[in-house]
């Protein structure tokens, strides 16, 4: 099977994330000049964004890891955000930088902002390579940094997956809907 042939469409393609990547970098560095910023990547999906991005910034920063989701297998959020991995770093007076690889309803965010915000960091900010606010539920969640704003439509690649497939697709394409519509 070519996963290929399950994208109905091409939205953003490899050289436009590339770029996009350049210039949010350059944007950080610039933000993040003097603060050492901790890059907060959620897993699994963001890891591709959190590498294209980060290998353009210049300034010193450090990775660390989460997971929390609220898909569980499906197409939509269900709402109920399950956190399996919380950050090995001690995050008192950090300056953290969450890379999110598609903020839908912000159900997902809003769990992982109040649980880093107890943790008594310096300051949270949050970066995507996809937004979809027409989905958006949870109305205090909004990124500082958006790489693409997209229609609602089901997409994948580039660390989105549909049932753990896709994400390495090096492009955000519209899955066809025969694929999870069986």
């Amino acid at each position: 099977m070519n996963l290929n042939d399950n994208i109905k469409k091409i939205l953003v393609t490899q050289e436009q994330i590339e770029k996009r990547c350049i210039e949010l970098a350059k944007e950080l560095d610039k933000d993040y000049c003097d603060k050492k910023p901790l890059i907060l990547s959620l897993l699994k999906g963001s890891m591709p964004f959190t590498v294209e991005l980060t290998k353009y910034m210049t300034i010193p920063l450090e990775y660390d890891y989460m997971r929390a989701s609220s898909y569980h297998g499906g197409t939509v959020s269900c709402g109920n955000v399950a956190v399996s991995i919380m950050p090995s770093t001690n995050l008192q007076g950090r300056n953290i930088l969450i890379i999110e690889d598609i903020i839908d309803t912000g159900t997902t965010l809003s769990t992982v902002v109040k649980i880093l915000e107890e943790l008594h960091p310096a300051s949270i900010e949050i970066a995507t390579l996809l937004d979809k606010p027409s989905r958006r539920i949870v109305a205090d969640i909004k990124p500082k940094y958006v790489g693409f704003v997209i229609p609602d439509e089901f997409v994948v690649g580039f660390g989105l997956d549909y049932d753990e497939l896709y994400r390495q697709l090096p492009y955000v394409g519209v899955l066809k809907e025969e694929v999870y519509k069986k």
